[in-house]
Protein backbone atom coordinates (compact mmCIF):
# COMPACT_ATOMS: atom_id res chain seq x y z
CA UNK A 1 0.00 0.00 0.00
CA UNK A 2 1.93 3.28 -1.16
CA UNK A 3 2.59 5.78 1.58
CA UNK A 4 -0.08 8.54 1.90
CA UNK A 5 0.95 12.16 1.50
CA UNK A 6 0.68 14.39 4.70
CA UNK A 7 -2.71 15.84 3.60
CA UNK A 8 -4.07 12.28 2.58
CA UNK A 9 -3.03 11.09 5.98
CA UNK A 10 -4.35 13.91 7.48
CA UNK A 11 -7.74 13.61 5.80
CA UNK A 12 -7.98 9.61 7.06
CA UNK A 13 -6.82 10.49 10.33
CA UNK A 14 -10.30 13.08 10.23
CA UNK A 15 -12.34 10.79 8.67
CA UNK A 16 -11.15 8.14 11.53
CA UNK A 17 -12.33 10.60 14.28
CA UNK A 18 -15.94 11.05 12.35
CA UNK A 19 -15.84 7.35 12.74
CA UNK A 20 -15.73 6.70 9.51
CA UNK A 21 -15.99 3.24 8.40
CA UNK A 22 -13.76 3.54 5.02
CA UNK A 23 -11.01 5.25 6.56
CA UNK A 24 -10.41 3.48 9.73
CA UNK A 25 -9.78 0.52 7.73
CA UNK A 26 -7.95 2.27 5.50
CA UNK A 27 -5.57 3.31 8.50
CA UNK A 28 -5.90 -0.40 9.71
CA UNK A 29 -4.70 -1.92 6.54
CA UNK A 30 -1.86 1.18 6.01
CA UNK A 31 -0.25 0.36 9.30
CA UNK A 32 -0.98 -3.73 10.20
CA UNK A 33 2.31 -4.60 9.04
CA UNK A 34 4.07 -2.08 11.24
CA UNK A 35 1.73 -3.09 14.52
CA UNK A 36 1.70 -6.86 14.10
CA UNK A 37 6.05 -6.72 13.73
CA UNK A 38 5.65 -4.83 17.18
CA UNK A 39 3.35 -7.06 19.03
CA UNK A 40 4.81 -10.28 17.85
CA UNK A 41 8.20 -9.16 19.04
CA UNK A 42 6.43 -9.66 22.33
CA UNK A 43 4.14 -12.87 21.62
CA UNK A 44 5.63 -15.49 19.36
CA UNK A 45 2.10 -17.08 19.48
CA UNK A 46 0.70 -15.63 15.85
CA UNK A 47 -2.71 -16.03 17.06
CA UNK A 48 -1.79 -13.98 20.16
CA UNK A 49 0.06 -11.24 18.19
CA UNK A 50 -2.94 -10.97 15.73
CA UNK A 51 -5.20 -10.67 18.76
CA UNK A 52 -2.84 -7.70 20.09
CA UNK A 53 -2.97 -6.05 17.41
CA UNK A 54 -6.47 -5.61 16.61
CA UNK A 55 -6.92 -4.60 20.33
CA UNK A 56 -4.06 -2.39 19.47
CA UNK A 57 -6.41 -0.60 16.57
CA UNK A 58 -8.97 -0.33 19.02
CA UNK A 59 -7.31 1.75 21.61
CA UNK A 60 -5.86 4.06 18.85
CA UNK A 61 -9.34 4.70 17.24
CA UNK A 62 -10.12 5.01 20.98
CA UNK A 63 -7.32 7.86 21.58
CA UNK A 64 -7.32 9.05 18.40
CA UNK A 65 -9.34 12.03 19.26
CA UNK A 66 -6.32 13.02 21.36
CA UNK A 67 -3.60 12.68 18.95
CA UNK A 68 -3.09 16.25 17.54
CA UNK A 69 -1.93 16.08 14.04
CA UNK A 70 -1.14 19.83 13.73
CA UNK A 71 1.27 20.03 16.59
CA UNK A 72 3.85 17.82 14.49
CA UNK A 73 5.90 18.62 11.45
CA UNK A 74 6.71 15.66 10.44
CA UNK A 75 2.88 13.75 10.54
CA UNK A 76 3.43 10.35 9.70
CA UNK A 77 6.22 9.89 11.61
CA UNK A 78 4.55 11.30 15.14
CA UNK A 79 1.74 9.23 14.12
CA UNK A 80 3.85 6.04 13.97
CA UNK A 81 5.79 6.95 17.41
CA UNK A 82 2.16 7.44 18.57
CA UNK A 83 1.03 4.12 17.18
CA UNK A 84 4.23 2.22 18.58
CA UNK A 85 3.32 3.33 22.24
CA UNK A 86 0.28 1.66 22.04
CA UNK A 87 0.79 -1.31 20.43
CA UNK A 88 3.87 -2.02 22.69
CA UNK A 89 1.72 -1.03 25.75
CA UNK A 90 -1.18 -3.52 24.61
CA UNK A 91 1.41 -6.35 23.42
CA UNK A 92 2.96 -6.04 26.93
CA UNK A 93 -0.56 -6.50 28.84
CA UNK A 94 -1.31 -9.31 26.56
CA UNK A 95 2.18 -10.46 27.55
CA UNK A 96 1.41 -10.16 31.17
CA UNK A 97 -1.56 -11.90 30.86
CA UNK A 98 -0.14 -14.95 29.34
CA UNK A 99 3.03 -15.37 31.34
CA UNK A 100 2.16 -13.63 35.10
CA UNK A 101 3.85 -16.28 36.76
CA UNK A 102 7.02 -16.28 34.17
CA UNK A 103 8.30 -12.73 34.80
CA UNK A 104 9.26 -12.41 38.63
CA UNK A 105 13.18 -14.04 39.42
CA UNK A 106 13.93 -15.14 43.02
CA UNK A 107 16.02 -12.74 45.19
CA UNK A 108 19.07 -15.20 44.42
CA UNK A 109 18.94 -14.49 40.66
CA UNK A 110 18.69 -10.53 40.72
CA UNK A 111 22.08 -10.63 42.86
CA UNK A 112 23.44 -12.05 39.08
CA UNK A 113 22.87 -8.80 36.88
CA UNK A 114 25.48 -6.45 37.33
CA UNK A 115 27.43 -3.92 35.39
CA UNK A 116 27.88 -6.02 32.53
CA UNK A 117 24.22 -5.98 31.43
CA UNK A 118 24.45 -2.32 29.91
CA UNK A 119 27.77 -2.88 28.22
CA UNK A 120 28.21 -2.89 24.13
CA UNK A 121 28.53 -6.54 23.22
CA UNK A 122 28.79 -7.94 20.52
CA UNK A 123 25.01 -8.31 19.01
CA UNK A 124 25.12 -4.86 18.81
CA UNK A 125 26.53 -6.30 15.56
CA UNK A 126 23.76 -8.53 14.30
CA UNK A 127 21.49 -7.19 11.76
CA UNK A 128 17.80 -6.31 13.09
CA UNK A 129 16.36 -9.68 11.71
CA UNK A 130 19.09 -12.04 13.30
CA UNK A 131 18.67 -10.59 16.67
CA UNK A 132 14.52 -10.77 16.43
CA UNK A 133 15.58 -14.57 15.23
CA UNK A 134 17.56 -15.19 18.62
CA UNK A 135 15.38 -13.27 20.55
CA UNK A 136 12.44 -15.47 19.48
CA UNK A 137 14.27 -18.29 21.27
CA UNK A 138 14.50 -16.86 24.64
CA UNK A 139 12.09 -17.54 27.82
CA UNK A 140 9.12 -15.14 28.01
CA UNK A 141 10.14 -12.99 30.60
CA UNK A 142 13.92 -12.76 29.30
CA UNK A 143 12.57 -11.72 25.93
CA UNK A 144 9.80 -9.20 26.91
CA UNK A 145 12.69 -7.50 29.34
CA UNK A 146 15.30 -7.36 26.47
CA UNK A 147 12.79 -6.32 23.39
CA UNK A 148 11.53 -3.25 26.08
CA UNK A 149 14.75 -2.19 27.10
CA UNK A 150 17.54 -2.93 23.83
CA UNK A 151 14.66 -2.86 21.14
CA UNK A 152 12.45 -0.05 22.18
CA UNK A 153 14.49 1.71 24.67
CA UNK A 154 12.86 2.03 28.27
CA UNK A 155 14.78 2.28 31.40
CA UNK A 156 14.33 -0.72 34.16
CA UNK A 157 12.09 1.68 35.71
CA UNK A 158 10.12 1.82 33.37
CA UNK A 159 10.06 -2.02 32.11
CA UNK A 160 9.28 -2.72 35.98
CA UNK A 161 6.17 -0.49 35.86
CA UNK A 162 5.23 -1.79 32.91
CA UNK A 163 5.54 -5.67 33.51
CA UNK A 164 4.35 -5.72 37.49
CA UNK A 165 8.15 -6.50 38.40
CA UNK A 166 10.87 -4.96 40.53
CA UNK A 167 13.87 -2.98 39.20
CA UNK A 168 16.19 -5.94 40.26
CA UNK A 169 14.29 -8.44 38.06
CA UNK A 170 14.27 -6.51 35.04
CA UNK A 171 18.31 -6.06 35.11
CA UNK A 172 18.79 -9.64 35.86
CA UNK A 173 16.42 -10.90 33.18
CA UNK A 174 18.23 -8.58 30.94
CA UNK A 175 21.57 -9.91 32.05
CA UNK A 176 20.66 -13.52 31.31
CA UNK A 177 18.81 -12.67 28.19
CA UNK A 178 21.82 -11.54 26.99
CA UNK A 179 24.02 -14.60 27.87
CA UNK A 180 21.17 -16.61 26.62
CA UNK A 181 21.80 -14.65 23.35
CA UNK A 182 25.57 -15.51 23.27
CA UNK A 183 24.85 -19.07 24.19
CA UNK A 184 23.34 -19.05 21.07
CA UNK A 185 26.05 -17.49 18.69
CA UNK A 186 28.38 -19.97 20.93
CA UNK A 187 26.27 -22.93 19.64
CA UNK A 188 25.57 -21.73 15.98
CA UNK A 189 29.09 -20.37 15.58
CA UNK A 190 28.39 -17.24 14.66
CA UNK A 191 30.77 -14.75 13.77
CA UNK A 192 29.85 -12.26 16.25
CA UNK A 193 30.70 -15.30 18.93
CA UNK A 194 34.53 -14.61 18.32
CA UNK A 195 34.34 -10.78 19.28
CA UNK A 196 33.02 -11.61 23.02
CA UNK A 197 36.04 -11.72 25.39
CA UNK A 198 36.53 -15.40 27.12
Amino acid sequence: MPTPTPAQLSDLLAGCRALDRASQRALYQQYYGFGFAICQRYLTDRDAALEAVNDGFLKIFQELPRFDATRYADLAGSLRGWMHRIMVRTAIDHFRAEHRHSLHAGLDEVGEAHAEASAATPLDALSFDELLRLVGQLSPACRAVFNLYAIDGYTHEEIAEQLSISVGTSKSNLFKARASLKQFLKLEKHHAYAHYVR
